[in-house]
């Protein structure tokens, strides 16, 4: 059986072209659900980061709506002005907020709902949005990946997320695709891949 169920991909500034940039390199026999997070504002046209996406990939992407499983084959896109968390049944809540704290809702409800079957991706974006989301996944034995700052449009979140202890590994853009197709598809690979959590990881908020 697969070791992880789903990848919570978190970005905001920069984020378009940065997850475009991942879901090209994934295979389309990639077999686990991704559900993205990209901050942006609330429009009358909520499909519109899905079809921009599904340019880059031949997996489904389908724009969320409360009441979706997330563990639907393909990539579930949270729409702009919009939060996202997970039930025990893992469905997914939508609801109404401003998105800047779209990342911790959706990874740490994830990791409540899923346990270790999660892995956490933050991607460039401002401010600190995901921090509190990769304590939670890394708590609950998950696995955090973060883009390296140096090839971040914005540093803020990736550095934010590296500064708790709690990301497993720090990759350029470029490398974040072979690192989920490793960990989720290459037999033996997550368990070979295991990073022990530093002494001075702060998992608690």
């Amino acid at each position: 059986m697969a070791r992880f169920d789903l990848v919570v991909v978190v970005a905001s500034l920069g984020g378009l072209n940065a997850i475009s940039a991942v879901l090209t390199e994934l295979p389309a026999a990639f077999p686990v659900s991704l559900v993205v997070v990209q901050h942006g504002r609330r429009s009358n046209a909520p499909d519109r980061l899905s079809c921009l996406l599904q340019r880059s990939t031949t997996l489904p992407v389908r724009t969320a709506r409360s009441g979706l499983q997330v563990d639907a084959p393909g990539i579930t896109v949270i729409p702009g002005g919009a939060a996202a968390t997970i039930d025990e049944m893992r469905q997914l809540c939508i609801i109404d907020d401003d998105g800047l704290h779209g990342g911790d809702a959706l990874l740490s409800s994830a990791a409540a709902a899923l346990g270790s079957a999660v892995i956490g991706v933050v991607l460039t974006g401002m401010l600190r949005d995901g921090t509190t989301g990769v304590r939670a996944v890394k708590r609950h034995g998950g696995r955090v990946l973060a883009q390296d700052p140096v090839t971040a449009r914005a540093a803020g979140m990736p550095s934010s997320a590296i500064a708790t202890g709690c990301v497993d590994f720090v990759l350029p853009l470029h490398r974040i695709a072979a690192a989920l197709v490793a960990l989720t598809m290459a037999p033996g690979a997550a368990e070979l891949f295991t990073v022990p959590t530093p002494p001075w990881a702060s998992l608690h908020a």
